[in-house]
């Protein structure tokens, strides 16, 4: 399975969003260990899932647009 990554910048900037909505959403402290640990474990359980329904998603979508080009680009045979 692949170990979804996310850049440090993007880790650092969702432990504080976890900080802020568990002191928001709580009224309770989250110290940045274990805001961490939280977002690790986030994304170990629920990152697989979204990923492979953003897959699907996508999947679809271009589904979608290559039967548009289908439609729009077929020539009429004639028969």
């Amino acid at each position: 399975m692949t170990k979804l990554d996310l850049s440090p910048e993007r880790r650092a900037e969702l432990v504080v969003r976890l900080q802020a909505y568990f002191s928001d959403e709580f009224d309770e402290p989250l110290s940045a260990f274990r805001a961490e640990e939280l977002l690790t474990f986030m994304l170990k359980e629920l990152g697989p899932s979204l990923y492979n329904a953003g897959i699907q998603d996508a999947r679809a979508f271009l589904s979608d647009k290559l039967d548009d080009l289908d439609i729009e680009f077929s020539l009429d045979e004639g028969t």
